[in-house]
């Protein structure tokens, strides 16, 4: 999967892409963008530019194969261009690689600032479903429950999942502290109110691309070619409301109200030069069943990824305090690859769209400083953190800004990232 377009040394006539932190011509991510007085359309991160797909298909500068794939991209949303699958997908990434690297004709009219344009969620997001797939999240939270059976039996033989809400899927903004009942352990009736106990997770997002029949499954051999892309996305947790209405049926109210998600789709063939093996379970874990077992899988299907989320206050800029980094970990700590939840997913038949979006869930690291969520990091609120500021937190108060960032570095390789997912707590509506 690794060729010309992955070349370190590659670089583009775009000044702001040579080096850039996330967007040098050796990623491409795709997202949906509208430039000044303009209808959204599809669009290529290059720098701190946006090079326009309507704009280029109507140049008619590509390839068969390519000008196809361009023209799936120029309405307001990206499905159709998922659905057509990897072939495609590589076509326009070699077609847009030799277009904009130095050395080719420079045409500037193709590309708008990304800081005169709008972006908007990149597809139109039929199903989301949120998993479970981080481990050590997983097994903090439960010691917090449960601390001695912090793993329910079958977590690891299946990957736990469950149906979100879609609709309330948005880029990065504003977040509306959500209302609900809430009822704490010294409460004898719930009451409604504004959730007391607000949390991010760090999770990444899974864009489907080519779908499955209903009726029918994806084997594990295949199903990694059903991954249009991947972006950052925060599982926005109003806890005190998940604590009183997951018994028994599990998430509702606590996480449909909001969920923020990057707005670029990183390609599979971007990330290429980084995929891992999948780290081998401990000494004694139970081996996938057959239909989630696929060697190439487990030799290549894990992405090393550094992930970071970091807290702004206003307290903090008022200081002028940068942002504080409440968290770093890695993408290898997921139990589950991505192509075994979407192989999971599909197996009893379950229909898998273009534009679906998968969430990992929270991928936190053994050590506390890696945890993917507050509520890790507090234990629950009962050891709450200070900050640069002086400030105490053991949940997230309005006005708190919560930044999610993930980079791929590796030997050899241009390093790349996926853009920012951050989101301001406002107050509830009550």
């Amino acid at each position: 999967m690794i060729d010309h377009t992955h070349d370190p040394g590659l670089q583009s006539w775009v000044a702001s892409a040579r080096f850039h932190a996330d967007f040098p011509i050796q990623n491409l991510p795709l997202g949906v963008f509208s430039p000044l007085a303009g209808a959204p359309r599809g669009g290529i991160a290059i720098g701190d530019e946006i090079l326009d797909l309507r704009a280029l298909h109507e140049a008619e500068l590509l390839d068969e194969e390519a000008q196809a794939a361009c023209a799936a991209c120029m309405g307001p949303s990206l499905n159709p261009f998922l659905a057509l699958g990897e072939g495609p997908r590589r076509a326009l990434r070699d077609a847009v690689s030799a277009l904009l690297q130095e050395g080719s004709d420079e045409r500037p009219h193709l590309l708008h600032r990304a800081s005169d344009c709008l972006m908007y969620v990149p597809a139109h997001v039929g199903d989301y479903t949120d998993f479970y797939a981080g481990i050590h999240h997983a097994t903090a939270v439960g010691k917090l429950l449960r601390p001695d059976n912090p793993l329910l039996p079958n977590y690891k033989w299946v990957p736990i999942g469950y149906h979100g809400r879609a609709s309330s899927i948005t880029l990065s903004g504003d977040v509306r502290r959500p209302n609900g009942q809430r009822k704490p352990a010294n409460e004898d009736v719930p009451t409604y109110g504004p959730s007391r106990n607000l949390d991010y997770e760090l999770e990444l997002g899974i864009w489907v691309g080519p779908g499955n029949a209903l009726g029918t499954t994806l084997p594990i051999a295949e199903a990694a070619r059903h991954i249009a892309g991947y972006c950052l996305l925060n599982d926005w947790s109003a806890r005190d409301l998940q604590g009183w209405e997951y018994q028994p049926l599990g998430p509702f109210l606590a996480k449909s109200f909001h969920t923020t998600i990057s707005p670029w789709i990183i390609t599979p063939e971007a990330l290429a030069p980084f995929r891992v093996p999948q780290p081998p379970r401990p000494e004694g874990d139970p081996a996938p069943l057959p239909y989630l077992q696929d060697d190439a899988d487990q030799q290549g299907g894990a992405l090393d990824l550094e992930l970071e989320v970091l807290l702004t206050t206003p307290a903090m800029q008022a200081q002028g305090l940068g942002p504080h980094l409440l968290s770093s970990g890695s993408a290898t700590d997921l139990y589950w690859t991505p192509a075994q939840l979407l192989a999971h997913h599909a197996s009893n038949g379950c229909n898998l769209n273009p534009g679906d979006l998968f969430g990992t869930g929270t991928i936190s690291s053994p050590s506390p400083d890696g945890s993917g969520s507050l509520l890790e990091i507090t234990k629950g609120g009962r050891a709450p953190i200070t900050l640069p500021s002086g400030e105490v937190r053991r949940f997230l108060e309005d006005r708190d800004e919560v930044v999610l960032r993930a980079r791929a570095r590796g030997a050899g390789a241009a390093s790349i990232g996926f853009g920012e997912c951050r989101g301001v707590v406002l107050p509830s509506a009550l």
